[in-house]
């Protein structure tokens, strides 16, 4: 198995992968693998008229991408507050950026601007047509993960022919005018026979978890309704995560907290299985898992004990803790790991603990 199994369906296309399982996908792709291109994960709860569709779906990158601010603007994490002088200052790095790249500069400007503000609401779309806004979302959210391009996985629903075709075409036209990738993975293609079918092998560690053996109880497997979720930045809490992004303002106050990092790739060996970590203090080797509603769902619940067991195997100590522990009582949780790190301090410093990136 090659470590580029995700590379074959082909870029700037929409591909469909039969019998492939979205949630499987997303387990096996986290972390991202560094030749990846971004990964944009879209699962769709309403097919509507496919003007209203690409509109949702632009309006939802919007959002990712104001997330994400300021990591796709160099030089803007030095700017504090948007009023007139903030503003103009990142308008004038983002026509900077503009002028060394293929982004169009008023479109980046304003899209500064909001990130900058703290907005988190989608805008701008009487002011730029449709087109233009996909392209610089694409390029904005592949050179927030210094990636080439962006991809789009489909979480596909069982739909009827008009909504199936919508979707298509909605994906066909984020293609052409965006520059994405997309997959449409999860239920089979019946009514629109022009896209390409291209079969993705998955590793057998992660297939091995849809078996039998790793199913578990439809009660942990349901997941409350996402449309769009990305992967983690290193270094920073989630954007999309309140949780993570409350859990570091209680520890950031705190002294005995330093030395922790952010959604960091832990790598043991060159040749063994990379793990990103939520949140992780290699010195110590304390892994803390703050978990989501997509962590409920058979296959990300078993890779998740899959997980736990390997890295307690390697030497390090795992706690996990729900987004609705984190967010109903933060000092119950900032106390267990404070406890569980000065026990591994008291212990010595763990063998692998400079082993991220």
């Amino acid at each position: 198995m090659t470590s580029d199994w995700w590379a074959g369906p082909p870029p700037r296309r929409v591909s469909h992968l039969p019998d492939a399982d979205p949630e499987l996908l997303r387990v096996a792709l986290d972390p991202l693998p560094p030749a990846a291109p971004a990964i944009v994960h879209c699962r769709p709860t309403v097919v509507g008229p496919l003007g209203d569709l690409v509109d949702v779906l632009l309006d939802e990158l919007d959002a990712v991408v104001l997330a994400m601010f300021p990591r796709w603007l160099p030089g803007a994490d030095r700017l504090d507050g948007g009023g007139p002088l903030g503003a103009a200052a990142v308008r004038a790095l983002a026509a900077r950026a503009a002028a060394r790249s293929r982004h169009f500069g008023p479109f980046l400007a304003d899209l500064a601007e909001r990130g900058l503000r703290g907005a988190r609401q989608p805008g701008g779309r009487t002011r730029f047509p449709a087109e233009v806004r996909a392209a610089g979302l694409a390029r904005v959210i592949a050179e927030a993960y210094d990636r080439e391009g962006c991809l789009l996985l489909v979480a596909l629903p069982e739909l009827g022919p008009d909504a199936e075709r919508t979707l298509v075409a909605a994906a066909e036209w984020l293609v052409r005018h965006g520059g994405f990738t997309v997959w449409l993975a999860g239920a089979p293609l019946r009514h629109a026979d022009r896209v390409r079918s291209v079969p993705v092998a998955v590793p057998t560690r992660f297939v091995e978890l849809a078996g039998p053996a790793g199913r578990i109880p439809d009660t942990i497997a349901r997941r409350d309704p996402v449309v769009l979720a990305w992967p983690p930045i290193a270094g920073v809490p989630r954007g999309d995560s309140a949780a993570e992004q409350a859990l570091e303002r209680a520890l950031a106050p705190h002294e005995w907290a330093r030395g922790r990092r952010w959604n960091q790739t832990y790598e043991w060996h060159r040749l063994g299985e990379s793990y990103r970590l939520d949140l992780f203090w290699p010195a110590e080797g304390l892994a803390v898992e703050v978990d989501g509603p997509e962590h409920r769902g058979r296959i990300a619940f078993a890779n998740d004990r899959r997980r736990d067991v390997q890295l307690q195997l390697l030497g390090l100590d795992v706690l996990r803790f729900t987004n609705e522990q984190v967010l109903s009582d933060a000092q119950a949780v900032v106390d267990g790991i404070r406890r569980l790190l000065a026990r591994r301090r008291a212990g010595g410093t763990h063998p692998h603990g400079d082993e991220t990136s």
